[in-house]
């Protein structure tokens, strides 16, 4: 009985072996085919391929934030040209009243000064001409005191010398005072003029403080960094940060990424199916548009190694939406 048993065995041992052999060569192959990256599918999320984002601008050297006073809701469609946000106009008007009553201050100034820097060159010029006629008198008594005697002379000789100083004197005073007058003066214009240029650039400013989108899509509205909500009316907002985006819906594409072992197996413009996750039966159409150059972490919990892709949509489709997560299956070249 044992005999016929161990008969048995040694009979099917032989099939059973060739069987195994045949399931681990056929395992090897579909290994072999996975690792050749004939089919590479990775996940990604749809984005528009054109978004315009909102960041606030700093308006000036004044003011370093700015109240919202208007917001569009989340998620409204827009069209070009619409406005989205308004901001708070209150501090740049009490700014031009200011500075509206200081530039009409600085300009009394100006006159006042124009009258007074006259009146200073009159009063010397004034000056100069006595003193001019005091040289002209000093130098005739002079020379009339060459027939007196020598030290009746020396004195007017003295006189005249002393005359001569002080018209020089005189003179050099009023050549001064051209130049201080004509810098007060400058000094003066240029403080008017800054005044005006302030005035200038915040009615300026004005219009810039609502936006309007240049483009058509969906308004996203940011979040607000210190709350970690979402930006509303009342928020104050500094430069720097963003307000909103607004993606245009027509033309979308996929930002996926690539494993490192498959990213010499893609190249720009290959074609890719793209599957939405909410309708997996439905193929778009995509094609590479852009390869990573560097490699990273896909996320960092993960130790597997990646390259960024983006892959754009041939076809636009209403049903495809910003932030729908698909699968993109990189298909063989011919």
């Amino acid at each position: 009985m044992r005999k016929n048993k161990l008969y048995r065995i040694l009979l099917f041992l032989p099939v059973f072996l060739f069987l195994v052999s045949c399931g681990n060569k056929k395992q090897g192959e579909d290994k072999e085919k996975d690792r050749s990256g004939k089919i590479i599918i990775e996940t990604g999320e749809l984005a528009a391929v054109n978004s315009q984002s909102f960041v606030l601008p700093r308006y000036g050297r004044y003011w370093y934030e700015m109240r919202i006073i208007g917001i569009l809701e989340h998620g409204t469609i827009v069209n070009k040209g619409d406005s989205i946000l308004q901001l708070d106009p209150t501090e740049i008007k009490k700014f031009i009243i200011d500075r509206e009553s200081n530039l009409e201050t600085e300009l009394a100034t100006l006159q006042k000064l124009r009258v007074d820097q006259n009146n200073t060159i009159n009063e010397q010029e004034s000056r100069v001409k006595n003193e001019v006629a005091s040289f002209d008198l000093k130098k005739i008594e002079l020379d009339a005191s060459r027939f007196e005697s020598d030290r009746f002379r020396k004195i007017k000789e003295l006189e005249f010398e002393q005359a001569k100083i002080t018209l020089a004197k005189e003179k050099r005073k009023l050549e001064l005072n051209h130049i201080v007058n004509a810098n007060d003066f400058k000094i003066q214009e240029i403080k008017v003029r800054q005044i005006e240029n302030e005035i200038k650039d915040a009615y300026n400013i004005l219009p810039n403080l609502t936006l309007y989108t240049p483009i058509s899509g969906v308004f996203q509205v940011a979040r607000n960094y210190r709350t970690n909500t979402l930006v509303k009316v009342g928020d104050n907002i500094y430069p720097g940060n963003n307000l909103a985006n607004v993606p245009e819906l027509k033309w979308m594409k996929v930002n996926t990424f690539i494993n490192e072992n498959d990213f010499l197996k893609i190249k720009r413009g290959q074609k890719v199916a793209v599957r939405l996750d909410a309708m997996p039966k439905l193929v778009f159409e995509g094609e590479i548009a852009y390869i990573g150059k560097l490699c990273h972490l896909r996320d960092q919990k993960s130790r597997q190694k990646v390259f960024d892709v983006e892959v754009n949509i041939l076809e636009p489709d209403e049903r495809l939406k910003p932030g729908m997560t698909v699968s993109c299956e990189f298909l063989e070249n011919d």
